[in-house]
């Protein structure tokens, strides 16, 4: 079983024009994920998937890989989907779909979801990472997704809505009694091909969340909770963030 991690990463961000290649700590933003994502032990090759010469040379410079592909694609779920079907493999190899704007992502969560799906069977195709809301953050904001799960860790939902929703105030209002989902995926290589090939669903149109085509079609989803959520980085305030954390790693 093969594991080729791809991360989709575009220039022309509606908050953040040019993210990937913002620089301030002295490597592009794509570059730290990159790097975060090739120091996993399950991950055997790394590939930037873009539609962006600009991005293709960043990436060749710091010596990594990446793969052009068409600019019309409505997600990054379609992007990957397109650059696996050029690699070719085996229908059991393992796709990882890893934000290129999650800098701080921790290499082992990545080996522990690849593990979770190595250890579900066929009907469970693919699995993804969700943490408890860290304390100071807000599970009633509708950018961050939630996700409740049955007694055997697969995901009944996700929405931007506060689930479950504590109607008498039972379960209390600590923010780590949610579950916040990761956009971090590992799919089963045909399956990654098929879901692509889906229309999307009326609730996945209505949230906004293209994980809930898989739930709408019935098929089973993994979810393994790790210990915490790293900070993606969505604007150019989240930027400023993580460049004031790694001058303070590095002092």
């Amino acid at each position: 079983m093969d594991v080729v991690a791809i991360i989709p990463a575009r220039y022309g961000s509606t908050r953040f024009p040019g993210k990937p290649l913002a620089h301030q700590t002295g490597k592009y933003l794509i570059q730290h994920v990159y790097e975060q994502v090739s120091a996993a032990r399950r991950v055997q090759r790394c590939i930037v998937a873009t539609d962006d010469e600009r991005i293709i040379a960043a990436v060749e410079e710091f010596g990594g890989e990446a793969a052009m592909t068409r600019a019309d694609h409505p997600s990054g779920t379609d992007r990957i989907a397109e650059v696996v079907a050029r690699l070719g493999g085996a229908d059991d190899d393992v796709i990882l779909n890893v934000q290129g704007d999650e800098p701080e992502l921790e290499p082992a969560y990545l080996d522990r979801l690849v593990d979770r799906l190595a250890g579900e069977p066929p009907e469970c195709p693919i699995a993804t990472l969700a943490a408890p809301f860290p304390p100071d953050s807000d599970p009633h904001d509708p950018n961050a997704v939630k996700v409740v799960t049955n007694s055997a860790g697969r995901a009944l939902y996700f929405s931007r809505s506060l689930i479950p929703y504590p109607r008498d105030g039972g379960g209390g209002t600590t923010p780590a009694r949610w579950l916040l989902h990761l956009g971090v995926y590992a799919y089963r290589r045909s399956f990654l091909l098929q879901l692509a090939a889906w229309e999307p669903g009326v609730l996945e149109q209505i949230e906004k969340l293209e994980q809930l085509r898989v739930l709408e079609r019935g098929c089973a989803l993994a979810v393994e909770i790790v210990e915490k959520s790293c900070v993606g980085i969505d604007t150019p305030r989240d930027y400023e963030q993580f460049v004031a954390r790694c001058r303070e790693r590095q002092s």
